[in-house]
């Protein structure tokens, strides 16, 4: 449905927020830290303001300059990037995306490796979103001191949520395998294998 990256989409929302130029925009994604959740560069930036504006959803509306630095153009929403910007954040809140994270492509093919090696490589990623997750506990605090409305945070509670699951996954994914809950060594022939089983212990089942 979307025509927009993640980029131009927050870069609407601080339109939304009143006209700034680009570099303005930058500093405050930021301070805001929101390269949490999209990849932000001045460059990239830049073009998709631009994007925008060609597109229709925001527009100059004037342009200054300091000393000796290059001019600044500042920008505005206009009201057709307001519906879109309104439209594909209902969309993207209601619809969710087939995102292929790397993760579970690797969780897909951990039978390759050696069974220390997948407790030491879960084990490694459980303290790594530990200390992410701490980070993310400084975050709110942050914020909830400033007492802002929880609506502006609620991607960082998000995220939080997030962060516990996975460790809470990751570790209980761990001790089974330690356990042995988690046989290791080739797939369960199952049910239906022939009795002088010849498969190839190394191999998935084709049916998965």
């Amino acid at each position: 449905m979307s025509e927009l990256t993640p980029l131009a989409y927050a870069a609407l929302g601080l339109l939304n927020e009143g006209p700034t130029h680009p570099y303005e925009m930058f500093q405050t994604m930021v301070h805001r830290r929101d390269a949490r959740n999209v990849k932000v560069r001045p460059g990239t930036l830049y073009h998709q303001v631009g994007r925008l504006v060609e597109l229709g959803h925001a527009q100059a509306v004037g342009t200054e300059r300091e000393g000796n630095r290059p001019e600044r153009t500042t920008y505005a929403i206009t009201d057709q990037g307001r519906t879109v910007l309104h439209d594909g954040l209902l969309h993207l809140l209601a619809e969710p995306a087939d995102e292929y994270p790397v993760f579970h492509l690797a969780v897909a093919e951990i039978e390759n490796i050696a069974r220390d090696e997948a407790v030491s490589a879960l084990s490694a990623r459980a303290s790594a979103l530990e200390r992410k997750q701490a980070e993310t506990d400084e975050i709110l605090d942050v914020v909830r001191a400033k007492d802002l409305p929880e609506r502006y945070w609620l991607d960082v509670s998000y995220v939080r949520a997030m962060l516990a699951a996975q460790i809470e996954w990751l570790h209980a994914t761990v001790a089974r395998i330690e356990r042995g809950d988690v046989p290791w060594g080739g797939p369960d022939p199952g049910p239906h294998a022939p009795a002088d089983n010849t498969m190839n212990s190394n191999s998935k089942d084709t049916t998965r």
